[in-house]
């Protein structure tokens, strides 16, 4: 199963749709919050089902602020991650990761991609497409790949300008 995740669009989705246009073709969108109500035009577009949740910019979505769902034989929660103070640390998400329990956190918010483990907790922040933030500033996503096994290969993955 090939998984595009992508979070912080902030309604320009121009660079979604190029993304979308190399990658596809893909099995399952994911957005992790602040696409700014063009959630719905995201997965018409990507033609495939569409996890997502509501960011702090999405005062009017209908997405829940988390989710959690089974990603092959991962259990994966997906959150925004503003409520997790995620800005300051990961700690408090990983341990509500832990706790519930997931072996995959999805979250966005900090515009700063995201792919390591921890605690057997695979982090995944696809950063932004939009307004990145990191050092070199260059839109991101993550292609997540789930093997019949089980198995899960991750990349984030920059687009150039």
């Amino acid at each position: 199963m090939k998984v595009l995740i992508d979070s912080d669009t902030h309604r320009r989705d121009d660079n979604f749709y190029k993304v979308l246009a190399m990658e596809k073709p893909i099995d399952l969108l994911i957005h992790a919050g602040d696409s700014e109500g063009t959630e719905d035009e995201m997965e018409r577009a990507a033609g495939v089902p569409m996890r997502g949740v509501a960011g702090n910019n999405d005062f009017f979505s209908l997405c829940p602020s988390e989710d959690a769902f089974m990603l092959g034989p991962h259990f994966t929660f997906l959150t925004h991650g503003h409520r997790f103070y995620i800005s300051t640390s990961e700690e408090t998400l990983l341990e509500e990761a832990k706790a519930i329990p997931a072996r995959i956190a999805i979250f966005g918010h900090t515009h700063r991609p995201v792919a390591r483990e921890e605690d057997g907790v695979l982090l995944l922040n696809p950063g932004s497409l939009t307004y990145p933030r990191q050092i070199g500033r260059k839109p991101s996503y993550i292609i997540l790949n789930v093997d019949d096994d089980g198995t899960l290969d991750y990349e984030i993955r920059y687009l150039e300008n």
